[in-house]
């Protein structure tokens, strides 16, 4: 089975940074867009940030000019580079993407990693 795997998260002070990876693997399949949204007790889940198969990305007013999100197609791999990290920022972060598979676009979502900014 496909599996995205998700890496990176931690404890970190404020004001410090975390790089989470998420990489797909499993049988052959195309990625289109990926993404990486999170979740804090108590509260909705979050589009954080989005990057197409073409490169383009768009980013949520609460994380804009704070976090960067890329990817390395060869690696079948989407990152997200966080930093200038608020308490507020605590939360579950998990990925999905759009996998192309036999002969249909689905959805899958890896089981998160958590991140977490106290001093």
């Amino acid at each position: 089975q496909v599996q995205l795997v998700e890496s990176g998260g931690g404890l970190v002070q404020p004001g410090g940074s975390l790089r989470l990876s998420c990489a797909a693997s499993g049988t052959a399949f195309i990625i289109n867009n990926m993404n990486w949204y999170r979740q804090a007790p108590g509260k909705q889940r979050e589009l954080v940030a989005g990057i197409t198969s073409g490169g383009s990305t768009n980013y949520a007013d609460s994380v804009k000019g704070r976090f960067t999100i890329s990817r390395d197609n060869a690696k079948n791999t989407v990152y997200l580079q966080m930093n200038s990290l608020k308490p507020e920022d605590t939360a579950v972060y998990r990925c999905n993407a759009e996998l192309f598979i036999g002969s249909s676009w689905r959805t899958y979502w890896g089981q998160g990693t958590q991140v977490t900014v106290s001093s």
